[in-house]
């Protein structure tokens, strides 16, 4: 063992230690003392964020003040969320998915990659699926929007919920509330007769459309499931949709398909 001693305090260290600071060039003891107090404080540092900080996230949105004393481009907005009227007061950037889950606690609408391309915030605005993280609040003013927990009526679950749960459209039920708001929202497309990217005709397309397994999968190809639930999906949909009970049938790419897709 050594000892770096100054007038204030002392550093033990094994033979180990003192040669690791000999090889990054602490030769002398003032320059390994000076060190040594900086390393202490770094850690020091490192423990106290953790203290100081424990507070804060413990704090949950229940405890936050009803009224907040400063708000950056502050504005009122009326929210129709699920037949229901909630008057906000919102900074004017506020996404929807946050003003439904911070504000309105309604938690169902998931929050997951943020930037629109997976499909677990999805709800329904005029009857339009809508991707809620991509989507100001304030633009939703006087809009019927719905969110999951708005399906269900008089505690009867929707019936593509109803569906989902019988042929287990879901594994972990992230992506879950999303999945069936786009598929219900799809659903009204299809009565509507909206053409999508495999429309063969863009000229003769009617209401009411008898979606296909390829139509369905590419309409509902915004919202993404990690679990690969697809299967499910499409057999719960199609059976809101048509009434098939047939599970979906799933074709294997052929050798010349591939080669022509360079796969």
């Amino acid at each position: 063992m050594k000892d770096i001693n100054n007038n204030e305090e002392s550093y033990n260290l094994t033979e180990d230690e003192n040669n690791i600071l000999d090889q990054i060039g602490l030769n002398d003891g003032a320059s390994r003392r000076k060190f040594l107090k900086q390393l202490s404080a770094a850690s020091l540092s490192v423990l106290a964020s953790a203290y100081f900080t424990t507070d804060l996230f413990a704090t949950t949105i229940k405890d936050l003040p009803d009224e907040v004393k400063a708000l950056l481009n502050e504005v009122k907005v009326n929210l129709r969320v699920n037949n229901m009227v909630k008057p906000l007061t919102l900074d004017s950037r506020t996404t929807l998915l946050d003003a439904l889950r911070e504000k309105l606690a309604l938690t169902g609408s998931k929050k997951g990659c943020d930037h629109g391309q997976c499909g677990a915030c999805t709800v329904i605005v005029d009857g339009k699926r809508r991707l809620s993280c991509l989507t100001l609040a304030a633009s939703c003013e006087g809009k019927e929007i719905t969110t999951i927990e708005g399906l269900a009526e008089n505690g009867q679950l929707h019936p593509m919920q109803q569906a989902f749960i019988k042929h287990d459209g879901f594994q972990c039920g992230y992506c879950t509330p999303g999945q069936i708001c786009s598929s219900v929202a799809l659903l009204e497309e299809a009565k509507n007769g909206e053409a999508s990217y495999v429309t063969e005709d863009f000229k003769d397309i009617k209401n009411n459309l008898a979606l296909s397994e390829e139509e369905i999968r590419e309409r509902m190809s915004g919202n993404i499931c990690r679990c690969g639930a697809y299967n499910n999906i499409v057999q719960a949909f199609k059976e809101v949709h048509s009434g098939d009970d047939v599970m979906p049938t799933w074709e294997f790419a052929t050798a010349e398909q591939m080669a022509k897709a360079k796969i």
